[in-house]
């Protein structure tokens, strides 16, 4: 089926993902499927578009502008990142999005948010780009306690990164036994338990089934981060990941701080195109180590 890629969330760490999709692109560099969760799907959805610079450019030009992401917002809307703004304002009159490009593009972008009432991972194949399609990729970035569930067709969803951060394993489900996975942690990375999970359950006391998968979430993360390295190690995966912490707000106001963390993925991956070009020339994905 030919490689696929995984692209990890992570909030405006994703401006690291931002930045290696643009090298991808730029280098031609092209893969039969893709799957995201949270930034990863909202930032990656310009893989399928194929364009370059555009992730980059409008988080920078309405970082400071509260309907993009404030307390303002938050208070007012009842979403930290602004649902009108950002999901219909910036794809289709600021920056507009190439519907038409994403559409005749053959690669499925699948993207991975969370049933509220379940606590389980649901996982949306998005071939439009608009309508119902834009309301998964909100629900998929959709952060608990900074966001109100999503309605989609009678049922409620937020954030993909709460149940399957890392959807390796689906991908491999769905037939891709090669894949690159880009990851917005360093390798020595490993997730710690939420704090103020008391607190937590009281405001989400609506659905506990979800506030039991937050309360799980770092034991989910660092299995999946564990097996993301053994399929490395085994050749069936190439990893790119940041060499160090980014060190960015999760709503981060700076332009200059999303160019920084931008950059490094442009440098990373610039770094890493000639191992990431042989592996995927490579014929075999499930053997050892290329």
């Amino acid at each position: 089926m030919g490689t696929g890629i995984v692209l990890e969330g992570g909030a405006m760490r994703g401006m690291f993902t931002a930045g290696v999709i643009d090298v991808m692109l730029e280098n031609n560099i092209e893969f039969a499927g893709a799957v995201g969760v949270s930034a990863g799907a909202v930032f990656g959805c310009n893989l399928k578009s194929k364009q370059i610079g555009r992730a980059i450019r409008y988080n920078k030009r309405f970082a400071k502008d509260w309907r993009y992401c404030s307390v303002r917002s938050l208070l007012l809307t009842g979403d930290m990142f602004g649902a009108e703004f950002c999901y219909e304002k910036v794809p289709f009159h600021y920056d507009p999005f190439d519907l038409k490009t994403y559409r005749s593009n053959p690669m499925p972008l699948y993207a991975v948010m969370t049933d509220v009432d379940t606590g389980k991972a649901v996982y949306k194949r998005l071939d439009e780009g608009s309508g119902l399609d834009m309301l998964y990729f909100r629900a998929s970035a959709s952060m608990p306690l900074a966001s109100r569930p999503v309605e989609i067709l009678g049922r409620s969803y937020l954030d993909g990164g709460m149940t399957d951060s890392i959807p390796l394993r689906f991908m491999q489900k769905k037939g891709y036994e090669k894949n690159v996975v880009v990851l917005t942690q360093p390798q020595d990375y490993v997730k710690e338990p939420m704090r103020d999970m008391r607190v937590i359950g009281a405001l989400l006391k609506k659905y506990p089934r979800m506030v039991r998968a937050l309360g799980r979430r770092h034991i989910m993360y660092n299995k999946e981060t564990a097996y993301v390295y053994k399929c490395r190690d085994e050749g069936s995966v190439f990893v790119i990941q940041p060499p160090e912490p980014l060190h960015i707000n999760h709503t981060e106001h700076d332009p200059e701080e999303l160019q920084r963390v931008y950059d490094i993925g442009r440098r990373t991956m610039e770094a890493n195109l000639e191992d990431l070009k042989a592996f995927m020339n490579r014929g075999d994905g499930v053997k050892g180590p290329f």
